[in-house]
């Protein structure tokens, strides 16, 4: 396979007015676009993966096009067959956002309950005090322990 490209090399072919051409693929699942300039064609790469990037609807990738300065192309929709989009399923990600919101409801819990006794209207005994109470209550005990 050809060596793809992405989005920001795209982008900027378009803007030098480089590009001769985009030809829209159709494949199992899904469109891919092969782009043409100079003496190369290269498919469009996927941001993250660096594989052919599939667009799963038609509508998706000419607005795609026509957002990045390609109006014109053609389409060879031989390969193309609904019937194989693939939908994917992401269970890491599923349980990954069930734990960060059990941990956002837990953050909003803790919060709560921090600011509830910050308002408690109780008075509070200073921590110097505290500390020597129970000093003097080991004290005590040690001195009964002998």
């Amino acid at each position: 396979m050809a060596e793809a490209i992405d989005h920001s090399t795209l982008s900027r072919l378009v803007e030098a007015g480089a590009i001769q051409g985009a030809h829209i693929v159709g494949q199992p699942g899904g469109w891919s676009v092969m782009v043409r300039y100079g003496i190369h064609e290269r498919p469009l790469a996927a941001q993250r993966s660096r594989n052919v990037r599939l667009f799963r609807r038609f509508e998706t990738l000419v607005a795609y096009l026509k957002g990045v300065g390609i109006a014109r192309f053609d389409v060879d929709a031989a390969g193309y067959d609904p019937d194989t989009l693939k939908t994917v399923r992401r269970p890491d990600r599923s349980e990954a956002l069930k734990r960060a919101h059990e941990a956002a409801a837990y953050d909003a819990w803790f919060r709560e309950q921090v600011q509830a006794s910050i308002d408690d209207p109780r008075p509070s005994v200073p921590d110097d005090e505290v500390r020597a109470h129970f000093a003097a209550k080991r004290a005590a005990l040690r001195q009964r322990a002998r």
